[in-house]
């Protein structure tokens, strides 16, 4: 089984009854994935989004670079119980439009300028691949969409819950 960052855009009214009622917010998090599935919008106008496998990846280039949001784990608390692998975080609407503005500024190729794959290696970046300068370029194909996904979410002012499943 993988682990995949996963991604749900929420207005600032779900994310208050999701504060209040995790199990509610799982609810519909899964409604949102399954109606999503039949599908698949563009990502600037999609609730859900995944990163699949490359999550883990994406948040070692974004560490990394200093990145001022925790876009792949989230940054405050929703719940204690577990959504796949760990309990799910939440990013403000205000987090969210930081995140936004700052992907936007921020290229793949900058994330892997440097960085050399014996770091992703030693840092037990999952899910262990790196065996190969070209294997730093198997997030980039998703980093585009993820910063469409968090432009959308901005532009709505929404918030956003993260978990990894």
């Amino acid at each position: 089984m993988s682990m995949n960052g996963e991604y749900l855009r929420v207005t600032s009214a779900e994310l208050d009854r999701a504060l209040k009622d995790p199990e509610w917010a799982w609810d519909l998090a899964e409604k949102i994935q399954d109606a999503q599935a039949e599908g698949e919008p563009a990502p600037a106008e999609a609730r859900h989004f995944t990163t699949h496998q490359t999550w883990h990846l994406l948040g070692f280039f974004l560490q990394r670079s200093a990145f001022p949001v925790d876009v792949v784990h989230g940054e405050e608390p929703l719940a204690t119980d577990d959504w796949g692998y760990g309990p799910p975080h939440y990013l403000t609407p205000e987090r969210v439009q930081l995140a936004a503005d700052t992907l936007h500024r921020t290229t793949y190729d900058q994330l892997i300028k440097g960085v050399d794959p014996s770091e992703l290696t030693k840092a037990e970046v999952y899910p262990q691949i790196w065996d190969s300068p070209a294997s730093l370029e198997w997030a980039s194909d998703l980093f585009t969409p993820l910063t469409e996904f968090f432009r959308g979410a901005a532009s709505a002012g929404h918030a956003m819950l993260i978990w990894i499943d």
